[in-house]
């Protein structure tokens, strides 16, 4: 029996939790758009963040990276190929034929009407290329204008050209439209080809609609254990940018952001209800932990400095519904800092401290087991 729970955290059909320590040394491990790059910091008390949205990113780039060309294993959020078109390949996998129209010439070079009708994914359009996609319900000329906002002012420099779109388009129609049945399927086609739309949901409505779906894998912002102290260094590089430069300088100056030692802790939940819907399987829980136990192996960056996972533990529950609340399980896993340390500057400036791995009845949560997939050096046992 007790071997059996071992693999618990790789049941699709139980809860989980899991609490996920890495740390990062003279780098930058998440830069903040909105203050130069800096490090990002809760500005209230100077604790280092990362974004959980970093975090799954950095999951997507493992699994695109080490499962490349399996089936199943795509990521659909990546800068490869617009997300409008591979919505519209979901719909011709389930063997549906949206409704599309060809933009003539002098619509083509219209760059005003283009991005107009780029701005109508929220009617029912998609645009790629000359293809203009419909989905929406409407199938009479004056309902489909309505639904390219004829009457809108925004419509104003090309209301005659969108009501010959819509005249267009209810040719196209002829009675067919796509129902929920048919968005259902295109959603199911996504599911099984893309890895991250399976874990972690995606908005599947933003070109021809495929409605949205909710991921059974969700993560917390990673915060720093104790403050961090963001610095910024000026660099010099003998690389001159412009031409005309060259002859009045030998170098140019640059600045280096990063955070000089960090231990972060994110927490992590598994719904295996919307696992469900989604269909995840025993080898997409498999790949997504092998993932976080390997997150910074293969995202080396100069930027990034040394980034390391520290800890990787998975609570998993006899009951899908859960045997416990998810704050009082992370609540076993205590990290502190050593006594007689002032600035740390290593892992072993910290102790972690928890249960034994295995059921934690003796803690008087009976059906939940803990596993360690990294567990951190020096772990102390937690009475």
């Amino acid at each position: 029996m007790e071997g059996e729970k071992e693999k618990w955290y790789l049941d699709p059909t139980k809860r989980h939790e899991f609490v996920f320590l890495f740390d990062v040394r003279d780098g930058n491990p998440n830069g903040d758009p909105d203050a130069g790059n800096l490090p990002r910091v809760d500005p209230e008390t100077m604790h280092g963040l990362v974004t959980d949205v970093a975090l799954k990113r950095k999951v997507r780039d493992y699994v695109a990276l080490t499962r490349q060309g399996q089936a199943g294993f795509e990521i659909f959020v990546q800068s490869k190929v617009a997300l409008n078109r591979l919505i519209l390949e979901g719909f011709e996998e389930a063997g549906i034929e949206p409704v599309s129209i060809t933009l003539n010439e002098g619509q083509m070079a219209n760059e005003e009407l283009l991005e107009y009708l780029d701005g109508l994914t929220e009617a029912g359009f998609s645009r790629d290329g000359e293809t203009l996609y419909y989905s929406g319900q409407a199938t009479k000329e004056k309902d489909i204008a309505k639904l390219l906002g004829v009457e809108e002012e925004a419509a104003e420099p090309f209301r005659k050209e969108l009501r010959a779109l819509a005249k267009n388009l209810e040719r196209a129609v002829k009675g067919r439209k796509i129902g929920d049945e048919d968005r259902e399927k295109a959603k199911t086609k996504l599911q099984e080809r893309f890895f991250d739309v399976r874990m972690f949901g995606a908005v599947l409505s933003t070109g021809l609609n495929a409605g949205q779906v909710r991921g059974p894998v969700q993560l917390t912002f990673a915060r720093s254990v104790d403050p961090v102290a963001p610095l910024e260094f000026s660099i010099t590089r003998v690389a001159i940018t412009k031409e005309e430069d060259r002859a009045r300088k030998e170098t140019e100056m640059g600045r280096k952001p990063l955070v000089p030692y960090g231990l972060y802790r994110a927490h992590g939940f598994f719904n295996p209800f919307l696992a469900e819907k989604t269909g995840v399987s025993k080898e997409d829980l498999k790949v997504f932990w092998e993932a976080l136990a390997n997150l910074f192996e293969l995202d080396r960056s100069a930027a990034r400095g040394e980034m390391a996972v520290r800890g990787l533990a998975v609570f998993s529950h006899e009951d899908p519904k859960g045997n416990a609340p998810a704050h009082r399980l992370f609540g076993l896993i205590q990290v502190e800092r050593r006594e007689g340390v002032g600035v740390p500057r290593a892992f072993t400036d910290y102790r972690v401290r928890a249960p034994k791995e295995g059921s934690l009845e003796d803690h008087g949560l009976t059906g939940v087991y803990l596993k360690w997939l990294v567990p951190p050096e020096g772990l102390e046992d937690l009475p």
